[in-house]
């Protein structure tokens, strides 16, 4: 069976639609209508049930396509595997991160890796709302926590904190907290997920004779579903934001936000490279893996 044909029968059930497939393929729709025909023939079984309005897949269909999937992912699993042999890394990861963190830092580390591997094609998909690995067509997440979901294969990049920041202007109109309760007389700044908001912030002591969890439900007149609006704020001198010492550690350093209560911070979590399949642990994303694990070390100090 032609390769190509089994890759359109994938679009075209993905798409509902053979024209929709074609386009996706840069191929004319009576050379994909031809080509499904093709594979039907071989098969001596219909996939798709026609009509004037809709495309179909039929129960021969569905079951084709679970071993069409397999057998492609297998094709290209091998491909890649002969291609690390050589120290060739190729093909394209869609990788959904979280806005912050990707503007500001991974945009950048990306053009490194592509520079150096100029046959690795990269699709970022930027947002904090959680991303789903199908719906989405998502080969890898970045994600912070633990996740619900055992079966997730989790490659570890980094321990994480949140840290406390204001700019400059704010603590000088506003003044500086000196203890967590000091928090509930300024304006936080909060993040919401999925229309949850993060008004329960959770601070523990830097302090190692101290575990105590102090918990402050704080208040704000600005609440985004972006983190890095968020930050924007935050440098603006528009409140205390409670974020990721990786998000804000340029920020930190160039002067534009200081530390608040220094002496507290949340508890850690991991910053995870997440994957559905261990078969979708490639050459090319262990070597993404590496390189992130370096990059916020080096940010991380």
């Amino acid at each position: 069976m032609n390769t190509h044909d089994l890759a359109l029968f994938i679009h075209t059930a993905d798409s509902g639609s053979i024209t929709r497939a074609a386009e996706q393929l840069d191929i004319t729709t009576a050379a994909a209508s031809a080509a499904l025909k093709r594979l039907e023939k071989q098969l001596q079984t219909p996939l798709f049930i026609r009509s004037t309005r809709q495309l179909r897949i039929t129960a021969e269909g569905e079951r084709f396509l679970v071993y069409c999937r397999k057998a492609l992912n297998n094709l290209q699993a091998g491909k890649e595997s002969m291609q690390a042999l050589t120290g060739k890394i190729a093909g394209e990861l869609r990788i959904s991160a979280p806005s912050d963190l990707g503007r500001n830092m991974l945009l950048d580390w990306m053009d490194e890796i592509m520079l150096q591997h100029p046959d690795l094609s990269i699709n970022l998909l930027l947002g904090d709302s959680i991303a789903d690995f199908y719906e989405d067509k998502v080969d890898l997440a970045i994600r912070y926590g633990n996740q619900e979901d055992s079966s997730m294969i989790a490659l570890k990049l980094a321990t994480i904190d949140r840290v406390l920041c204001a700019s400059p202007s704010y603590l000088a109109k506003f003044g500086m907290p000196t203890k967590p309760q000091d928090l509930l007389q300024h304006n936080c700044l909060l993040f919401q997920l999925n229309s949850r908001t993060n008004d329960l912030w959770e601070l523990v002591s830097t302090q190692p004779t101290s575990a105590e969890i102090i918990k402050i439900k704080v208040s704000s007149n600005r609440t985004a579903n972006d983190g890095d609006a968020v930050r924007r704020w935050a440098i603006a001198g528009k409140g205390i934001a409670f974020k990721s010492r990786l998000d804000m550690s340029d920020d930190l350093q160039a002067g534009k936000v200081v530390r608040v209560l220094p002496e507290y911070r949340s508890p850690s979590i991991d910053l995870n490279l997440m994957t559905p399949t261990r078969r979708q642990v490639t050459p090319a994303v262990l070597l993404l893996r590496d390189r992130l694990k370096e990059k916020f070390a080096e940010v991380l100090g």
